[in-house]
C-alpha cells in the first residue's frame, strides 16, 4: 500500500478473538499466561480464520484486579513479558495478516501510579489528575463522604485519604483512583499513551469501561432505584444518572475517534480503530457509536452485549430473536453491528445455554450482519471451571455471597489445548487458577482429530462461509418459528444462506416452506446432528433433533 491508502472497511465483517491473556498459554511455567505463550500459539488463530484478537491488559500492575489497576500504562508487566515480547508479537500477527488490539483502560489507574503518589503529595502538576472532594460532617460533627455515590463493586465510591485530608471517588475497587478528565492534561496524557501504542504498531484499543469516564461537577445526590430487596450498599441501589454516560464521555469518543482516524491517514495501511465496552441502555450503548447521520462518529463499534444478557438456558427462541432484532432495530445504517456471546466478566454460552446448544450459537452470531467476537476457548465449548472459594482472584468477589452471584473467574480458567498435564497451558506449574476437570473430554487437540465434526470444525468452517458474499452483504430474516426454534435468514442476489436452530431438547417439527426452496443442501450442521452434509430438506415437513442446528444453503 502507499502511505496514505487506508483500508477503512477491514473490522465490519471481521472475526475478533478475544485473549484472556492471564489463562491462554504459559511459556515460562510459572503458572502464568503470557505474551511469549501467544506468540506460540499464533498458528491457532491462522488456522481459525480468526482477522484480528485483542489482548485483556498486559500493562504494568499491581495486579489487584487483574490488570485493570494500571501502574503503567506504556510498558508491558513482567509476569507478562516484555516490550520485546509484546513487539515480536505484532510483527509475527502482521506476518500472519492478523491484527492486534490492546485493552485501553482510561477511566482509573491504581493507586500505585506516580500520578496518584503525586496527587495524594499535593504535587501541583498532578493536583487535580484525579476526583477528589471535600468532606461533609453530620450534626453530630462525624466525616461523611461528600454525596451518596456507590462503587460498581458495591459501598461508598468515596475513600478518606489522610494525606490530602479529602476522599477520592472510585468508580470501582478502592484500589482503581477514578481520574479527573475535567483536567485537560489528564486528556492529553491519554491521547499521548494512545499516540504511543500506535507508534509501537498495534491496530487498535478496546476501552474499558467507557461509561463511567466522566461524572457531574456539582456531586449531586443519585436518586433511589427502588429495585426490590436492593441493599442500601448494593450498586444497583441507585439510579446512576450523575456517574455514568455523561455527554461529556460522549464529546470525549468523538475527540479519541478523530485521534485514531488522523493517524490511520496520516501513516496508511489498515484503519486503526476503537471498540468500547458499555454496560448501559441501548440507547445510550448507540451514542458511543456517533450521531446518528455520523457527523459526529465515535467508537468504530460498541460490543452488542443484549446476547450475553438476554441469552440464557430459560430463554425462548422468541426471547432470543427479540434480543436480536431489538439491536438491529436501534442501530443507525451507517454503523456495524457486533455480536458476543461470553467475555471475562460472564458466564460462557456453553455453561449458560448447555454445552449441546454450541453450535447452535455459534452459527447463530456467525451468520448475524456484523463483526463475529469469539472470547477464547467458545471454538471448541469451554464451560466455566471449577473454582473453590479458597482459590478465587476476583476482587469484585471477596465474601462467598458475592462470589457465588458475581464472582467472574469461573469464566477465565486456563484453555484446553489438549489432554496433556494443565490441558497443555504449560509444563506442569500450578496454574494461577485451576484448570476444568473437563479438559479430558473437551480439548483443541482431540477435537482437531476429530473424524467428524466437532466444535473447532464447525468454528472454521463457518469463519470460511463468513466470507460468502450473501453475509457480507445480504439482508438479513430473523424469526422464531416455535417457542424453541430460530431461524434466520441472509439473502443477496438470488443466494440465501440459512440457519434453523433447535434449542431445545426436545424433537421440533417446522414448516418453512415460504422462506426455503426445495432446491438447498446442508452446508454445516451441529456435531450430533445425524443428518448428512450436502443432502436436501423437505421445507414443508423438517423433524428437528434436539439441539439440532443447521446451515442450509439454498
Amino acid at each position: 500500500m502507499t502511505k496514505n491508502l487506508v483500508d477503512w472497511d477491514w473490522w465490519k465483517h471481521a472475526s475478533f478473538y478475544h485473549i484472556y491473556v492471564k489463562s491462554f498459554k504459559d511459556s515460562n511455567n510459572d503458572g502464568i499466561g503470557d505474551i511469549r505463550g501467544i506468540v506460540e500459539k499464533l498458528d491457532h488463530f491462522s488456522e481459525s480464520g480468526v482477522d484480528a484478537i485483542f489482548l485483556s491488559p498486559i500493562f504494568a500492575s499491581p495486579q489487584i484486579d487483574q490488570g485493570y489497576d494500571i501502574s503503567d500504562f506504556c510498558d508491558v508487566d513482567p509476569i507478562y513479558g516484555s516490550l520485546n515480547d509484546l513487539e515480536e508479537l505484532i510483527h509475527k500477527s502482521h506476518d500472519r495478516e492478523i491484527k492486534l488490539l490492546l485493552d485501553f483502560v482510561p477511566n482509573h489507574t491504581s493507586d500505585q501510579h506516580q500520578w496518584f503518589i503525586d496527587s495524594v503529595n499535593g504535587i501541583e502538576d498532578y493536583k487535580d489528575y484525579y476526583v477528589w472532594a471535600d468532606p461533609q460532617f453530620d450534626e453530630q460533627g462525624n466525616r461523611k463522604p461528600p454525596n451518596n455515590w456507590l462503587s460498581v463493586f458495591d459501598n461508598s465510591a468515596w475513600e478518606w485519604n489522610d494525606k490530602r485530608q479529602q476522599y477520592y471517588f472510585h468508580q470501582f475497587d478502592v484500589t482503581q483512583p477514578d481520574l479527573n478528565f475535567y483536567n485537560p492534561k489528564v486528556v492529553k496524557e491519554m491521547k499521548d499513551i494512545l499516540l504511543f501504542w500506535l507508534d509501537f504498531g498495534v491496530d487498535g484499543f478496546r476501552v474499558d469501561a467507557i461509561p463511567y469516564i466522566f461524572e457531574h461537577q456539582d456531586l449531586l445526590d443519585e436518586p433511589k432505584s427502588h429495585f426490590p430487596n436492593c441493599d442500601p450498599t448494593n450498586f444497583d441501589y441507585l439510579q446512576h444518572i450523575y456517574t455514568k454516560d455523561q455527554k461529556e464521555t460522549y464529546d470525549l469518543m468523538h475527540e479519541w475517534r478523530k485521534l485514531i482516524d488522523d493517524y490511520s491517514q496520516k501513516h496508511g495501511g489498515n484503519a486503526r480503530i476503537l471498540m468500547t465496552e458499555a454496560y448501559t441502555t441501548l440507547h445510550n450503548t448507540m451514542l458511543y457509536f456517533g450521531t446518528p447521520d455520523g457527523s459526529k462518529l465515535g467508537a468504530h463499534f460498541t460490543f452488542n452485549f443484549n446476547l450475553v444478557g438476554d441469552v440464557q438456558r430459560w430463554a425462548s427462541a422468541y426471547d432470543i430473536v427479540e434480543s436480536i432484532n431489538k439491536w438491529l432495530r436501534e442501530i443507525p445504517e451507517i454503523y456495524a453491528s457486533s455480536w458476543v456471546l461470553s467475555n471475562h466478566d460472564n458466564h460462557r454460552v456453553a455453561t449458560r445455554c448447555g454445552s449441546k446448544n454450541v453450535d447452535g450459537f455459534n452459527m447463530l452470531k456467525a451468520i448475524l450482519p456484523g463483526i463475529d467476537v469469539t472470547y477464547y476457548g467458545e471454538e471448541i465449548g469451554q464451560e466455566n471451571g471449577e473454582i473453590l472459594f479458597e482459590e478465587n482472584q476476583d476482587i469484585k468477589a471477596k465474601t462467598w455471597d458475592l462470589f457465588q452471584r458475581l464472582g467472574r473467574d469461573f469464566e477465565r480458567t486456563p484453555f484446553h489445548w489438549d489432554d496433556s498435564n494443565n490441558a497443555g497451558f504449560n509444563d506442569g506449574a500450578k496454574p494461577w487458577l485451576p484448570v476444568s476437570k473437563k479438559y479430558k473430554e473437551t480439548n483443541l487437540k482431540k477435537q482437531k482429530e476429530s473424524e467428524g465434526l466437532s466444535h473447532y470444525k464447525i468454528f472454521q468452517a463457518l469463519n470460511k462461509i463468513r466470507k460468502d458474499p450473501v453475509l457480507i452483504s445480504g439482508n438479513v430474516l430473523i424469526k422464531a418459528l416455535n417457542e424453541h426454534t430460530i431461524f434466520v435468514k441472509r439473502s443477496y442476489n438470488c443466494a440465501s444462506v440459512i440457519l434453523i436452530f433447535n434449542k431445545s431438547e426436545y424433537e421440533v417439527f417446522v414448516n418453512v416452506d415460504e422462506d426455503i426452496s426445495t432446491k438447498n443442501c446442508i452446508e454445516l450442521k451441529s456435531v450430533d446432528s445425524s443428518r448428512e452434509l450436502k443432502s436436501a430438506i423437505n421445507p414443508s415437513a423438517i423433524q428437528l433433533e434436539p439441539h439440532e442446528a443447521l446451515l442450509v444453503f439454498c
